[in-house]
């Protein structure tokens, strides 16, 4: 059985900004040495998630599921944007380390 709850605000915060073309909004919520792993490629640090963003299309987020998970949590979504394949049913992004102002790990995986 899969139980959903309701995400914290810091990953609430984390779907409103990053659909935003605001990307100093977006880094804001993460630690200065804070992973981000996205097709199966990691990024260590504010420099490298802001590099990351660049190269990435911007996408809108419609949550499906948030799930506790024993490493975090995780919220499964639907992506859709100007990419090949959009849109994307079943994206997860586990939140692995977070506290309620800043993300420390997020592995996004389909």
């Amino acid at each position: 059985m899969t139980t959903t709850i309701t995400a914290p605000r810091i990953i609430q915060r984390y779907f409103e900004r990053a659909s935003s073309p605001d990307t100093e909004a977006y880094l804001e919520l993460f630690t200065d040495d804070a992973l981000v792993e996205d097709e199966g490629r990691e990024h260590v640090g504010i420099d490298a998630i802001r590099a990351w963003r660049a190269e990435v299309p911007l996408v809108e987020h419609v949550v499906t599921g948030v799930e506790p998970a024993a490493t975090g949590l995780v919220v499964t979504c639907t992506i859709t944007g100007d990419f090949p394949g959009s849109p994307i049913a079943g994206m997860r992004f586990h939140f692995e380390r977070f506290d309620e102002r800043h993300v420390k790990v997020l592995r996004i995986r389909v």
